[in-house]
Order: C-alpha cells, then sequence, then structure tokens
C-alpha cells in the first residue's frame, strides 16, 4: 500500500507563479494577512502533516470496513472519529471561511490547495466537510441573520457538519419532480418525505448535523419554480444554543456503493412520525437558485476530486514502476532486467499520468483565483468579469476533471498489470473510488448541457471569447519567449488547440438544433477542458523557463516543462479529433430509431 506524499512543491509553484496568489494578496480583505508564498508554504507542511499521518492511513482500513447502521444509528469505519477532532482542532474545517463566524478567512486559492490533500488521503472523509462547506454557503449567502448566528459558527468550526438533501428515488436530476412536503405550522414548518443519495446523512462524529432539504409548500406551483429550501437540524436548537430534541429526521438505510465505502450514502426519512421541524431559507419558491450555491460549490470541489485521486494514484503507479522488475531493456537480450519505468509504454502511461494531473492542478487553481476575486474584488465590474469567468469554468472543472481523474486512476491499475486488478495493492480502490465523481452533484452530461446549452447562450459566447483571448495572449507570450525547441513546440499545439475551441464555439452558438448541441456537447466540455489544460502548462512552462534562465531549481523546472511539452504534443491533439466530431458527429449520434438499440 503505497502512502501518501502530498505534492507541496507542485502546489506553491501552481499557487505562485501560475494561479497568481499575488493578485489575490492586494485583496483588501487581506490587508491585515500576509498571504504570500511564506504562509502558502507553512499552510501546506501542516497539512500534508494531517494528510499523509492521519487520513491517509485510514483510507485502505476505511474501504475495507465501511460503515455500518443499526439502532444506535450509522457508525463510521474505525478511526474516522479520531481523525475528525484532529481535522477540526487545528482549524481546517474553516480555513477559507469568514472570520466573523470563527474561520480562518484565507484565500480560496489556498483552501483548494488544501482540500486536494484531503481527497487525495481519504476521499471518503473529505465528503464529510466537502457537504458542510457547500451548507455554510448557503447559509451564508441567503439564511436571515438569526440563522447565520445560530448555525454558522459551529459548523465553520466543523463541531457540526452539512448536509444536501436534494434527490429523491422518483426525481433523481430532475429536481421539478420533488415531492418532500413542507406545512407550515407557527414560526417552522413540518417536513414529510424521503431523500436518497443523502452523503455523510447521518453519523455519531458531531454532536449535530443541519440538513438543507428541498421541499414543497402547499400552494407551490408545480415545477422547479415550487421548491423551497429549509433547514432541518437533526438536533433542535434552543434559543440559548445549546441542543433540544431529536428531530424527526433519521437514516433509514445506507447505499452498497462502488466505492467511497467509508462514506455513508444514505437514505433518510424526515417526517416518519409528526414531520421533521424545519425553517425556511431566504423566500418560498426559490430553493432551486438557493440550492445552485451549494450545488456550484460542490460540483467545483468534486471536480477537486478527479484531480486528487489521480495525484494518488500517480504516487502509487509511479512508486511500483520504480520498484517492479521485469524484462530487459528494449533491444538487450541479456544481462539484468530492469524495473518497469524503464520500458516505453510505461513511461507514456506515467508520463500521461502526471502531464494530466498538473494541467488539472492548474486548472482548478486558476478557477479557485477567480472565486477570490469574484467575491472579494472592490470594484464591482472587477467583481462581475471574475464571476463570469467562474460560471463558464465550473461546469468545465467538474466534468473535465472528473472524467480525466478516472483516465488517470485507470492508468494507474494498468501500470500495475495483474497486481493493479488486485484489491490488495490498493490502486483498485481510486478508480473505484473516482467513478462516482462524474455522476453525482451532475452527471458529465448535466455538466456539458450546462456549459454549450446555457452559459455559452447567456452571452452569446462573450464570457469563452474573453477567456480564448486570454489563451491567445499566452500564445503570443510562447512566440516571443527565447527557448526555440519546448516553447515553439508548445506555441504551435496551443495555437491548433485554441483554434479548434474558436471554431467548435462558432458551431455550437449557429446550431439552430438544440438536440444536435446536446448530442455534441459532452465533445465540447472535453474539447474546452483539454484546451484549458495545456493554457495552464503553457503558462507553466513559461514560468519555468524564466526560472531556468535564472539557475532556480533547475531539476524541478526542466520537469515542469518537459511535463508540459509532453501535454502539447500528446494530450492538446485530441482537440482536433473532437473539433470534427462536434461539427460532423451529431446526426449518427441520433440517427437511429428507438426500437433499433
Amino acid at each position: 500500500m503505497t502512502a501518501y506524499s502530498a505534492p507541496t512543491r507542485d502546489m506553491q509553484f501552481v499557487i505562485n507563479e501560475v494561479a497568481g496568489l499575488a493578485e489575490v494578496a492586494t485583496l483588501p480583505v487581506y490587508a491585515d494577512q500576509d498571504v504570500g508564498p511564506e504562509l502558502t508554504e507553512a499552510v501546506l507542511e501542516e497539512a500534508a502533516k494531517l494528510a499523509s499521518g492521519v487520513l491517509a492511513p485510514l483510507n485502505h482500513p476505511g474501504d475495507v470496513q465501511g460503515v455500518r447502521i443499526g439502532p444506535e444509528g450509522v457508525i463510521p469505519a474505525d478511526g474516522f472519529a479520531a481523525a475528525y477532532q484532529k481535522f477540526i482542532e487545528g482549524g481546517w474545517n474553516g480555513i477559507g471561511c469568514p472570520a466573523e463566524y470563527g474561520g480562518q478567512g484565507l484565500p480560496e486559492l489556498l483552501n483548494t490547495a488544501t482540500e486536494e490533500m484531503w481527497n487525495s488521503a481519504n476521499m471518503s472523509f473529505a465528503l464529510c466537510p466537502l457537504l458542510t462547506s457547500g451548507a455554510i454557503e448557503a447559509i451564508s449567502h441567503v439564511g436571515s441573520d438569526e440563522q447565520k448566528a445560530t448555525y454558522l459558527p459551529k459548523m465553520t468550526s466543523g463541531e457540526w457538519t452539512g448536509t444536501m438533501n436534494l434527490t429523491e428515488s422518483q426525481a433523481g436530476s430532475d429536481l421539478s419532480a420533488v415531492r418532500t412536503r413542507a406545512v407550515p405550522e407557527g414560526d417552522h414548518y413540518r417536513i414529510f418525505g424521503q431523500k436518497i443519495f443523502i452523503t455523510w446523512g447521518e453519523h455519531n462524529m458531531t454532536a449535530n448535523t443541519i440538513h438543507l432539504v428541498l421541499a414543497r409548500t402547499p400552494n407551490a406551483p408545480e415545477g422547479v419554480k415550487g421548491i423551497s429550501l429549509f433547514i432541518v437540524p437533526k438536533f433542535l436548537v434552543n434559543p440559548d444554543g445549546s441542543l433540544g430534541e431529536r428531530n424527526d429526521v433519521h437514516a433509514v438505510s445506507l447505499e452498497h456503493k462502488m466505492g467511497i465505502h467509508a462514506s455513508p450514502t444514505c437514505v433518510m426519512a424526515f417526517g416518519d412520525q409528526d414531520g421533521a421541524i424545519g425553517y425556511l431559507v431566504g423566500e418560498e419558491n426559490k430553493g432551486l437558485a438557493y440550492m445552485f450555491i451549494m450545488m456550484n460549490e460542490a460540483r467545483f470541489k468534486v471536480g477537486l476530486q478527479g484531480l486528487a485521486i489521480g495525484e494518488r494514484a500517480y504516487q502509487a503507479a509511479r512508486e511500483y514502476a520504480k520498484d517492479r522488475v521485469q524484462g530487459r531493456p528494449i533491444g538487450v537480450k541479456s544481462g539484468d532486467r530492469v524495473t518497469i519505468i524503464h520500458h516505453p509504454d510505461v513511461r507514456r502511461m506515467l508520463m500521461t499520468m502526471k502531464a494530466l494531473n498538473e494541467a488539472m492542478r492548474a486548472f482548478a487553481y486558476t478557477v479557485a483565483k477567480h472565486l477570490d476575486l469574484a467575491r472579494h474584488h472592490p470594484d464591482a465590474a472587477t467583481r462581475q468579469h471574475h464571476q463570469a469567468r467562474v460560471d463558464l469554468l465550473i461546469p468545465i472543472v467538474k466534468g473535465w476533471l472528473s472524467e480525466t481523474g478516472i483516465e488517470v486512476a485507470s492508468l494507474g491499475v494498468q501500470i500495475h498489470g495483474g497486481m493493479g486488478f488486485i484489491e490488495e495493492t490498493g490502486t483498485c480502490q481510486h478508480l473505484r473510488d473516482s467513478r462516482i465523481t462524474t455522476i453525482y452533484e451532475g452527471t458529465t452530461g448535466i455538466q456539458a448541457a450546462d456549459l454549450a446549452g446555457r452559459k455559452l447562450n447567456m452571452d452569446k459566447g462573450e464570457s469563452m471569447r474573453a477567456l480564448i483571448a486570454d489563451i491567445e495572449a499566452t500564445i503570443e507570450a510562447l512566440d516571443q519567449a527565447s527557448d526555440e525547441d519546448n516553447l515553439a513546440t508548445i506555441h504551435a499545439e496551443l495555437s491548433e488547440g485554441v483554434q479548434a475551441l474558436s471554431d467548435a464555439t462558432d458551431w455550437i452558438l449557429s446550431t439552430d438544433n438544440p438536440s444536435s448541441v446536446m448530442a455534441v456537447s459532452v465533445d465540447y466540455m472535453m474539447l474546452a477542458g483539454y484546451v484549458c489544460g495545456g493554457w495552464l502548462m503553457a503558462r507553466s512552462a513559461l514560468a519555468a523557463q524564466s526560472n531556468l534562465a535564472a539557475s532556480k531549481e533547475m531539476e524541478f523546472n526542466n520537469s515542469k516543462l518537459i511535463t508540459a511539452r509532453f501535454y502539447a504534443e500528446h494530450v492538446l491533439p485530441k482537440t482536433v479529433g473532437l473539433l470534427h466530431s462536434i461539427q460532423n458527429g451529431g446526426d449518427s449520434i441520433l440517427a437511429l430509431a428507438e426500437e433499433d438499440f
């Protein structure tokens, strides 16, 4: 079982030299904090100790043991409760939360790096604070002052956890079919219904769990326009902040899943007796808009899980390839056998894993930087610009990173050969755990539909054109650079990739048939992801080349440059094929009659 070692040096490189922490550090909200490379290094090093020393050792045992449910409720895997206490004692749950509720108020850019570590070390564990984070975001945006004061301090500290209760058995991703009822009663409502697939819906690691629940009031209109959002605590909270009686909400069963075995996925029953007491968040019938506050937070972090599992899988494959002795070098018929890392095809797979991980990291962290600027920049127009970039990129982060993470985890199994198919090595778990990321919080198809069908049309492609212009500026910088070999290659391949993205965008915007657009929307989303990854690998290459010219960390920066070139030569060419599929392949997707399948 390979230990996890957080890639803190690469994280620092991306945070400081690619995403651009310096721009975030100048925001007035951080005026009293020295947000810079020294703080970054200190935060990452401490997070790495918790991730590698506490969370990672529980990953495989938790997968084997799983969780159980009985009369006493849901019991997590051994060691998880103690690990969670260390997690909240270190203040990690509130690292990115506002100081007014007890958080540390650090940039999302730093928070994103720590969350990568938690998910690499132990994705099942990391899902618990991930859902709490989404609930905090929703309450902080649309909750009343009383709700904020009641719930946010203890959710920020991690003393209480949070959940999202959206899905029902008959509804799935179609929230217009939600049937859970909310009956008004004085200053609260009585909630009746059942929700499925509720991550960490119940456990005993904290004193309380705060459920955010979608339900319909008696006179609500049909469809998504009739959904409201409610706070339903596991234990009611007294006016003085102490806990009162148990609410009428319980986990009635646990799902048996392909992966994330140590994360309880619950069927939650609300109102089996007198009705669960719930409190309206914001206004009636606006729950869908409020839900998307949580959903966008979760979608970004699920995309990050694709990167996180990809990193863990890469580390396991890399160490196995350096240790496993098999065969001789190409063309050598005698002499000592060598470790498999000497074989070209194993090198190909390792380089693919490494390059995709570095591209995903640069992409996710750059979006986190835009989140910081969208939330905290003093100028409204600048905030709007960065929010438009975030809105455009989140479906790509969620869709492309999750799909790519599965690819990387699958390559990890392949490098292990037959041993990769054996559970004892642990590499199977990475592939099993990663498989959910393309499904929950909106499938890949939903992300692609959001991008191609909604985000592009909201501003007639203006946000995408602005992104393409930024990529073209990087291409111009590559053209002006002194390295005529690596950077010239990256320049040529990225130029072709961004042209493919531009042509595909034109095709999407000019096509009148929505079904044809939806048929190729996943191809469009993946094309955009590969180009964004290539853009940020190019920026990494430019930074690395500058460092090499100054004789800084020669081995590290040379590795960055070579990996960026590999991405350009072996990953970016996929964009041309995807463009062809987008422009020509929609008809065949829709051509067969239903009975022909």
